[in-house]
């Protein structure tokens, strides 16, 4: 296995920047997630390190070897597709073998490799079946299978479990990641599903108009997001974001006080959906527009001064569109934002 060094890496296309002298270090047996919205340069970057595109200007390593300028099959590395690309006239075996066959396995080498990575995805009984045959998920799981039993230095995912139902989905991000610890490969996975990224990867790099934000450990970026658009971005729902006015170096509205000391002007205070409680009185006012039951909690959406927020309370509460609540927020668990350069204050991205 190795790692992978992103070096400065930048890609134009014409006059539009596609990703912004952008560095990234991946190490050796880690799983990566790049997270982001469509048009970030996520599956650009992906691209680059496969050898699929080429980069403006910067370098790609795998290990200690620049391989900036090598063509993909020299790079050591395999890579899955959201449409799976298995090959519809061979076997569920062959297209497992297709890569080891491609560097000139023998017999032997080929049929051990084929039966350990089916054995990693459970695809055992249909080695003898064509694709025609199986569900989607379990193409999918061929397509990992073909990608591990070449025992590459770095696997390269792009939005594998896009195409499957959500019951399935979540079948295989649990498989995946049970597959991916057991084999000890690099991985670099990107996908726009924030709940797959939280669930899946060691850290998640999220990506924004072709710069990494913040990079971090999945707990560590729900909880403490370095700018305001990470905390949007991640986390289901999103986190609230409420500006407040900031005089004598504290904010206030209503009967809530911020409980550190602020530049006066203006704040933004992010505030997750669940680190919000429903006061007998004070705090700031909420008034509740719509409640949703989601069966552990339930939403509610309202305005806190004429500003969109979601609150998440207990599923027996009495609460009816039309209340208005008094809200007091987790004071250890509030993000305050500059509304200027929208960063996180003392936080570093």
């Amino acid at each position: 296995m190795a790692g992978i060094t992103i070096d400065r890496i930048e890609k134009k296309f014409g006059a539009v920047t596609a990703l912004q002298q952008l560095s990234l270090k991946v190490e050796d047996g880690e799983f990566i997630a790049l997270l982001g919205p469509s048009g970030c340069g996520k599956t650009t970057l992906l691209r680059i390190i496969a050898g699929l595109e080429s980069q403006t200007s910067g370098r790609v390593l795998i290990g200690e070897r620049d391989v900036s300028a090598l063509p993909p099959r020299q790079r050591g590395l395999a890579m899955v597709f959201q449409n799976y690309a298995v090959f519809p006239h061979m076997t569920v075996y062959e297209n497992v073998a297709f890569g080891l066959r491609m560097k000139g396995a023998s017999d032997a080498e080929v049929k051990k490799q084929v039966e350990r990575a089916a054995g990693l995805l459970h695809i055992e009984p249909y080695l003898e079946r064509y694709p025609a045959k199986l569900s989607g998920g379990q193409r999918q799981r061929v397509a990992v299978a073909r990608a591990l039993a070449v025992e590459p230095a770095v696997l390269l995912m792009d939005e594998p479990l896009s195409n499957l139902d959500a019951l399935l989905r979540l079948e295989m991000r649990s498989e995946l990641k049970a597959v991916l610890a057991s084999s000890g490969t690099t991985t670099v996975y990107v996908t726009h599903d924030q709940t797959e990224a939280m669930g899946l990867a060691d850290r998640i790099a999220v990506m924004h108009k072709g710069v990494i934000e913040q990079i971090d450990r999945p707990q560590a970026l729900y909880e403490r997001p370095a700018t305001r658009f990470v905390g949007g971005f991640v986390g289901s729902p999103p986190m609230n974001f409420i500006d407040l006015p900031v005089a004598d170096g504290t904010a206030r509205l209503g009967g809530f006080s911020s409980p550190v000391p602020l530049r006066n002007g203006t704040v933004t205070a992010g505030i997750r959906a669940e680190d919000i409680d429903v006061a007998e009185d004070g705090g700031l006012p909420f008034d509740v527009g719509v409640c949703e039951p989601l069966g552990a909690t339930l939403l509610l959406t309202g305005r806190i001064d004429g500003q969109l927020a979601r609150v998440s309370v207990r599923p027996d509460s009495r609460v009816r569109p039309g209340d208005r609540l008094g809200l007091t927020p987790n004071a250890g668990r509030i993000v305050w934002i500059d509304p200027a350069d929208g960063k996180a204050m003392g936080a570093a991205a």
